[in-house]
């Protein structure tokens, strides 16, 4: 009797894990369509399967943090899983922005600089969706703090990416329109890493945390 009175006020263990991984997941899901529409132009599919996307990308958020105030018991610290829902969400969240401004800005064709920022950022999420997956087993350490190493090494090779287009932007391109266009599309690709490198910032605090 005394067991069910406590089960009541203190709900079962919510995976909290598996919510993680399903964003992780999405953010995969949505830098390969990224980087298929980058190696063939924006299309109006692509724009679709990249939205909704985001907005499972969101549901998942919403869940894991509508979760967290009924949980009593949390894997780890409670404003860690708060920073680390929404950061894993603004990385999806990215990827859509960057689709649908070119959807407006009607930037359809094919530009080479921006399937090699897709590839980049795609190899960034896969390393990246590694170290949220390897956090079931707080004993993957040494594989989840190599995977955060890796991530912040990508953001590095974006950085500098980013730096060499847009100065062959402004070296080649006549159209000033164009220009501006393409500025905040490169700005925007390289805003992805920034927030992988966010996200691998707090899965690094929350392994030392539980170390």
């Amino acid at each position: 009797m005394a067991f069910r009175f406590l089960s009541k006020i203190f709900p079962k263990e919510f995976n909290f894990y598996a919510l993680f991984e399903k964003q992780a997941g999405i953010a995969v899901e949505a830098a390969k369509r990224f980087k298929e529409m980058a190696s063939r132009g924006l299309d109006e599919a692509t724009v679709t399967a990249v939205r909704n996307l985001e907005r499972e990308g969101d549901e998942a958020a919403h869940a894991i943090l509508e979760q967290l105030d009924k949980t009593f018991i949390t894997p780890f610290d409670r404003e860690d899983i708060h920073a680390l829902a929404n950061e894993l969400d603004d990385v999806t969240d990215q990827i859509d922005t960057i689709v649908n401004r070119m959807r407006i800005y009607k930037l359809t064709g094919f530009n080479k600089d921006l399937l090699e920022f897709a590839k980049v950022i795609e190899e960034a999420i896969l390393t990246l969706a590694r170290a949220v997956n390897g956090m079931r087993d707080m004993k993957n350490h040494k594989l989840i703090e190599d995977a955060c190493v890796e991530v912040n090494r990508l953001e590095n090779v974006s950085d500098a990416m980013r730096d060499t287009v847009l100065a062959e932007l402004f070296d080649t391109e006549k159209d000033a329109i164009a220009v501006i266009k393409w500025k905040e599309i490169f700005q925007d690709a390289e805003k992805v890493l920034d927030q992988c490198e966010d996200v691998a910032h707090i899965v690094r605090s929350i392994v030392l945390k539980q170390a």
